[in-house]
């Protein structure tokens, strides 16, 4: 009985390797191996190179791309944090049975349509949007705004509203599981709120922040459709430079070296958010 029992549980992990080697590793090993083919007259030459690693290092374009990149997404990350976090507070502040139609309000956005998301804000922003119609009409200002689309910071205020409920629900998830008693007890032992914060509700809410920063910085330092619906010209990032290389310029090995940097960049950032997500005191009891 056993012995099938432990046959059978051996075939299941075996056929779930298999399903995620198929499905993740082997198209990693596709594009790890493509990266160091080579393009000679639009045609792809399989033979060992390293001359578009050798082009990311030296071309100083592709060198300002990526930093522009890791930043964008950097500063997208700290912004959705923090609102992420005022928010989340808010929500677990309110009564138990408000809980529900809370969460459930922040991860409606995610069902949408993810164009017709970029787009809502692209309208918002546009120089016939809301905002400077609204503005206009104040009298705040005389013409409308065109600094507000195609350029960086339409890229930036774009990811973050996009991505904000990837901050909220991981954030307000977490602060579900600390018990009142431990906020109740720090007051009543003369904690401040600031106090309250640093000493009890972020260190136990840790785990739901490192999920939320890896979530944003992952979806913001590899989005290529944003860049691309609102950027312009002044708004290149490292995942519109992939779609582009795999699109427009017909160069597989050259998306293939970026699409492997930025795997690298993403596991780089999972690495540091499960780390991060495990207190130091977890870690050396482990």
């Amino acid at each position: 009985m056993s012995g099938r029992f432990s046959g059978a549980t051996l075939a299941k992990s075996a056929l779930a390797v298999a399903i995620l080697g198929v499905l993740i590793v082997l198209p990693l090993a596709v594009f790890l191996a493509h990266s160091f083919y080579r393009m000679e007259d639009r045609e792809i030459v399989r033979a060992f190179s390293f001359a578009n690693y050798a082009e990311l290092a030296s071309n100083p374009a592709y060198r300002s791309v990526f930093v522009q990149t890791l930043w964008l997404a950097l500063q997208v990350t700290f912004i959705n944090t923090v609102v992420g976090w005022i928010v989340a507070r808010a929500m677990w502040r309110r009564r138990q049975r408000l809980h529900f139609a809370l969460i459930l309000a922040v991860a409606v956005p995610l069902l949408l349509s993810y164009v017709i998301k970029i787009y809502a804000v692209r309208m918002f922003l546009g120089v016939n949007g809301l905002l400077n119609s609204t503005l206009t009409s104040l009298g705040i200002i005389d013409e409308p705004l065109g600094f507000l689309l195609f350029n960086m910071a339409a890229v930036r205020i774009t990811l973050c509203v996009v991505l904000l409920p990837y901050s909220i629900l991981p954030i307000f998830l977490t602060l579900e599981r600390v018990p009142s008693r431990l906020v109740q007890a720090a007051e009543d032992l003369g904690a401040s709120a600031t106090q309250v914060f640093w000493t009890v509700l972020f260190p136990l809410a840790l785990p739901g922040t490192a999920m939320a920063t890896t979530l944003t910085f992952v979806f913001a330092a590899g989005d290529f459709l944003i860049p691309e619906l609102v950027g312009g010209p002044n708004g290149f990032t490292l995942g519109r430079l992939i779609f582009t290389q795999f699109g427009l310029a017909y160069n597989w090995p050259f998306g293939a070296a970026l699409a492997v940097l930025l795997v690298v960049v993403t596991l780089t950032a999972v690495v540091l958010g499960q780390r991060l997500a495990q207190p130091r005191w977890q870690r050396q009891n482990a």
